[in-house]
């Protein structure tokens, strides 16, 4: 059987009741007696097996027969400046 959370109206107090799906009978509140609402809360969310991140975001490994020269550093995207006599420019060793 479910579980649900209640809250008192009354005296704002919270308690957990076991019941079916299908009673809709009202629940009392265990300390005062008043009415009570149920209250929703979110559900947590369990990502099973490699996830959607590492596998849509996972680096692409590089070809090895690119039709590019593979001796040309890639300057795609990085400073257009880039060479290989700029050693400290980070284009330079990708």
């Amino acid at each position: 059987m479910p579980k649900y959370d209640y809250k008192c109206e009354t005296c704002g107090t919270v308690f957990e009741v076991a019941r079916s799906i299908g009673d809709a009978s009202p629940e009392r509140c265990p300390e005062c007696g008043g009415g009570s609402k149920r209250v929703f809360s979110p559900v947590g969310i369990v990502f099973k097996g490699s996830g959607f991140h590492n596998t849509d975001y996972k680096p692409r490994p590089k070809e090895e027969g690119s039709s590019k020269a593979s001796s040309e550093p890639s300057t795609s995207g990085a400073c257009p400046a880039a060479s290989s006599s700029c050693g400290s420019c980070p284009a330079v060793g990708s």
